[in-house]
């Protein structure tokens, strides 16, 4: 049961939105995400429509979603949190957190492992919204059946701006086609990187030890 929880999901139900942008919003870190009605449909699936069941508590200001699956004759809960969101706050935070607890039980946790490339964004609204020409991009990180996903979610104005420096940081860990490689540019670049506002330096970071993952999964598949 735990490994069909944990299970990809079809490439055709991922979507995506932006994450980071950089200074003109020309571009933006691309963040794979599912719906939570898949994820619904998975715990259906698994556990059975009377095998599974949610409660929403609250933690001060916090919107917490507890899950529970019946294992055996016994409920096993696990649970987790999330703040309101840009969109339709309280709903969001709702669905936010179920997806989370979601997580917790193996559900879509392997979508914090597919690489997060940057891509070109454009106006949408008041908001911005990932270009259409990018999809072939992202699909090399799904995989070869793929299809455009649902409508990707707009990135909020107040989100972490990146500079150019750190967006020439995170091309160049992306030309990296080793691990070796990417070590020896990592090592090369530390002080610079130190140097960076906190929020971008930990950006620079995170996507070098996404590219370091993948490269290695790479490497392994092929030894």
């Amino acid at each position: 049961m735990f490994d069909q929880l944990r299970a990809p999901f079809p490439p055709d139900r991922i979507s995506w939105r932006v994450g980071a942008t950089n200074k003109d919003k020309t571009k933006g870190m691309a963040l794979a995400y599912i719906d939570s009605r898949d994820v619904q449909d998975r715990l259906d699936q698994v556990c059975g429509p009377a095998g599974w069941q949610c409660r929403y508590p609250h933690a001060n200001t916090k919107t917490v979603c507890e899950i529970g699956i019946k294992v055996g004759d016994e409920w096993i809960w696990k649970a987790d949190g999330a703040g309101d969101s840009d969109v339709e706050a309280e709903k969001g935070a709702l669905s936010d957190a179920f997806k989370r607890a979601a997580v917790k039980w193996g559900i879509g946790r392997y979508l914090y492992d597919v690489q997060s490339p940057w891509i070109e964004i454009e106006a949408y609204g008041k908001s911005y919204k990932i270009k259409d020409s990018e999809y072939a991009k992202l699909r090399k990180s799904l995989g070869s059946e793929w299809r455009q996903p649902a409508p990707t979610r707009a990135v909020a104005d107040d989100s972490p701006k990146i500079g150019d420096a750190a967006l020439g940081f995170i091309d160049k860990l992306d030309q990296c086609a080793t691990v070796k490689a990417l070590d020896n540019y990592g090592a090369g670049i530390a002080v610079e990187i130190s140097k960076l506002p906190a929020d971008q330096a930990d950006v620079v970071r995170g996507h070098f030890a996404s590219r370091k993952k993948a490269l290695k999964q790479a490497e392994n598949l092929a030894a």
